[in-house]
């Protein structure tokens, strides 16, 4: 039998508990979860694709200990439905947090299913004590001195306060 695998898009910049939620619950329903970062240039991210990618390594596979067969941690910079047809992918996992991020989901979902009518986008919602976490949160939380131990891992809180010492 084939294994299922789900793609999980983001930025991660950092990643957090509310993105970790998700891949758990994303391990319940399929056998491997990709965790798939975007090189999107587009965007200021506080960490360079490299340092995204070596954080949520870290976050992963040494900080929770999850299994490298279960979760795999690559970067892209290619339309998501390219990327589930490259990683032999037909689902795109997708989280919501509140009402807000449903309209802007909606949408992408909507247009991936256009580009490629094969993929399905499963949204997941994290715990309720992870639905307020967001990246930005956090980076503006650290920035300002304060403890983010309830929101992120303690290697990502590690190269946080490198970034803002």
């Amino acid at each position: 039998m084939m294994k299922k695998n789900a793609l999980y898009p983001g930025t991660f910049d950092p990643i957090t508990y509310g993105h970790i939620d998700l891949i758990k619950k994303g391990l319940k329903i399929v056998d491997t979860v990709i965790v798939a970062i975007s090189e999107n240039s587009n965007k200021n991210y506080l960490f360079n694709t490299e340092e995204r990618l070596e954080i949520v390594k870290k976050a992963i596979y040494k900080d929770l200990r999850i299994s490298q067969s279960r979760v795999k941690v690559i970067t892209f910079n290619s339309l998501t439905t390219s990327l589930c047809k490259k990683m032999k992918s037909k689902i795109i996992l997708r989280g919501l947090r509140a009402v807000s991020d449903f309209e802007y989901e909606y949408q992408l979902a909507g247009m991936n299913k256009k580009l490629n009518n094969d993929i399905e986008t499963m949204f997941l919602m994290s715990d309720i004590e992870n639905q307020i976490i967001s990246s930005n949160f956090v980076k503006e939380i650290i920035e300002l001195g304060g403890d983010v131990k309830k929101f992120t891992t303690p290697s990502t809180i590690k190269a946080l306060k490198v970034k803002y010492a």
